[in-house]
Formats: C-alpha cells, sequence, structure tokens
C-alpha cells in the first residue's frame, strides 16, 4: 500500500491507535487491582492463621520457601514482602475508604506509603496524589522525604475566596506551602535573576518539585501594560497560566498587587476562552503568615503565597502549626470533589 492510501485510513488508524492504548490500560489497571487483592487475601489467611495457632513472624520463611518451589520464577513470594502483606492487610482492614483506594496504585508504592506514613490522613493524600499524578517509586519516595503533605496543608491562598467552586479544588492542587530546590547551585549572596536561571536550567527537576502535570512556557514573559513593560519571572500552565514570582526575601504585601496586575494582563491577553483564571505564586525566602492573610483578604485574583528552602527540612516550629485531624480531613475532601467534578 502506498504512503498516499495511507492517508486516507489516517483517521481510522489513529482512532484504532487510541482505542488499544485504553484497552492496553485498562487491563493494567485490572491486573494491578488483582494483583493487590490477591496480596490482601494472603495477608488476610496469615493474620489469621497466626491468631488461631499462635504463630510467631517465622511462618512467613515456611510459606516463602514452599510458595517459591510451587511457582518458580514468581516474584513477590519472598519472606519479607510476605510479611508485608499481613501488616497491609492489619494496616487498612478497618478504613472503609483507604481499602479501595490501596488498589489503584502499585504495590511497590503501596509499601512506601504503608511504611513511611504515620496516619491514615497522611496515607490517603499520598495515595490520592500517586493515583492522579502517575508518581513513579522514586519520585513518591523524594515527595514523602521533602514533607510534601505538610506543606500542602499549610498552605496559604485566597482561591475561596476569588474562584468558583468547580476550579479551586485544581488550584490548590498547585500550590504548597515550601518548595524544596536542593538540586540549585547557588552562591553564597546569591541574587533573585540567578535563582531563577536555576530553576529555568534543571525545569524538569523544578516541575516535579511543583507536584503535578505542569508545562514550562517560559521565563521573563513579556506583557504589556498600557505602555508599561511587564515580566513574569516564570510562567507555567497546569489547566490554568500560572504566573511564578520569585523573591530572595521576606514577603510584602506590594508583591500581591504586582502579581494581582500579571494575573489581569494575562487573563485579557494570553488565557484562552476555555481555560481557567491565571493563578499567581509568590515564593518568597520568608513570610509572617498573620501578615499574609492580610495581604491576600482584599485581593480579588487567585494568589498563593509559598516560601523556598534549599533543603529537604520542615522547620519544627512549622510542623507544631499543622491543623487539628478534623481540618486535615476537611482538607483532603478536596480529593472527592476533584473526582465529582
Amino acid at each position: 500500500m502506498g504512503k498516499h492510501e495511507i492517508v486516507g485510513y489516517k483517521p481510522l488508524v489513529d482512532d484504532l491507535k487510541e482505542l488499544i492504548h485504553k484497552k492496553q490500560y485498562q487491563v493494567l489497571k485490572l491486573i494491578n487491582s488483582e494483583t493487590i487483592n490477591l496480596y490482601w487475601e494472603i495477608g488476610e489467611e496469615i493474620y489469621r492463621q497466626q491468631e488461631e495457632n499462635g504463630w510467631g513472624k517465622s511462618i512467613v520463611q515456611v510459606l516463602s520457601t514452599e510458595l517459591q518451589k510451587e511457582f518458580p520464577g514468581a516474584k513477590g513470594y519472598s519472606a519479607a514482602n510476605l510479611w508485608r502483606m499481613r501488616n497491609f492487610y492489619l494496616t487498612y482492614r478497618d478504613s472503609e475508604k483507604l481499602a479501595p483506594l490501596v488498589r489503584e496504585i502499585s504495590w511497590s508504592n503501596n509499601i512506601i506509603i504503608m511504611e513511611k506514613c504515620k496516619d491514615d490522613l497522611q496515607r490517603e493524600f499520598y495515595i490520592q496524589m500517586t493515583k492522579r499524578y502517575g508518581w513513579t517509586k522514586r519520585i513518591l519516595t523524594n515527595f514523602i522525604a521533602a514533607q510534601t503533605y505538610e506543606k500542602y496543608l499549610l498552605n496559604q491562598t485566597n482561591f475561596d475566596l476569588t474562584l468558583p467552586v468547580e476550579q479551586r479544588v485544581q488550584a490548590k492542587l498547585a500550590v504548597k506551602d515550601e518548595y524544596t530546590f536542593d538540586f540549585a547551585e547557588l552562591s553564597p549572596e546569591y541574587s533573585e535573576h540567578e535563582l531563577e536561571m536555576q530553576l529555568v536550567n534543571n525545569i524538569r527537576a523544578f516541575l516535579i518539585e511543583m507536584g503535578g502535570d505542569y508545562t514550562f512556557i517560559g521565563n521573563q514573559y513579556h506583557l504589556m501594560a498600557g505602555n508599561r513593560d511587564l515580566y513574569i519571572d516564570l510562567l507555567l500552565f497546569h489547566r490554568s497560566l500560572i504566573a511564578i514570582e520569585l523573591k530572595i526575601g521576606e514577603f510584602e504585601a506590594e508583591y500581591a498587587g504586582k502579581m494581582q496586575l500579571y494575573l489581569t494582563a494575562l487573563d485579557e491577553q494570553v488565557k484562552l476562552p476555555d481555560e481557567n483564571p491565571s493563578i499567581g505564586i509568590i515564593i518568597c525566602k520568608s513570610k509572617d503568615k498573620t501578615y499574609v492573610e492580610y495581604a491576600l483578604k482584599n485581593i480579588n485574583a487567585p494568589i498563593g503565597v509559598a516560601t523556598y528552602q534549599l533543603r529537604n527540612t520542615l522547620p519544627e516550629e512549622m510542623k507544631a502549626m499543622l491543623p487539628e485531624p478534623e481540618e486535615i480531613v476537611k482538607r483532603l475532601q478536596i480529593f472527592e470533589e476533584y473526582e465529582n467534578n
């Protein structure tokens, strides 16, 4: 068949390719779900037999040896993994909410979340984020080490006042309270320009640290407001245009006013009719949280204020500011709202 003949069939070829990819993905999801179901049932049976017969941990070594004889070459039946299956069952058996969710991410990611997270609220956050963004084992491990959950809970935005309900969910997930730029190689007295160029030069690491499906549009993005030139430090896209302003000092209220100007210009000059309103993120070296609340209160454009660190630690005084469990539950409902939109 000649090339010119293929052109005529291209729509059919494209449709079939899309169909095959979709079905392959569905099959992989089904296989993963059944694998998790199997591991759950194995873990449940090990626990039940231990309770009934008073067996200790040594039973898993016997089981491992026998299962590997019966299923040579099959992965997953080491003594350590069998013990994880037991712990997996015990961790989630009483959670009506998380028991179904764990079927939707891989076993390796489940192990990381189960073993590194201290409670069900933290586990729910990482399960939902892994499910949504397809985080690999390495990326998930890095996000847990960087305390992404805590940074998400502490974030400061005015989105509840400036965005429609159906757009708040994705916007809130787009902003953390603190970002870690440990990939940046900066001089001791670095400037905002040097910080910006380090983020641009390490754009893949920067987009991963942002936490979702971001597209980099450009830096020092040029706009006009009348006869005045505007330059946005970094412009990303994440279902909305996201303008990022970098500051190497403490947050000042005038930064919010300048960001509002940027967002107005973006919405009028760049945003497409079917896109969500533009969002601003001001990333500073430090901030006074009460001062930020006052600064954002009467701003009518959606803006979040975050800080950055050059290492993966959250100060102890910030940990003490985490919300109460009841408030955390309310904030994690954002995932349910997202699924329903």
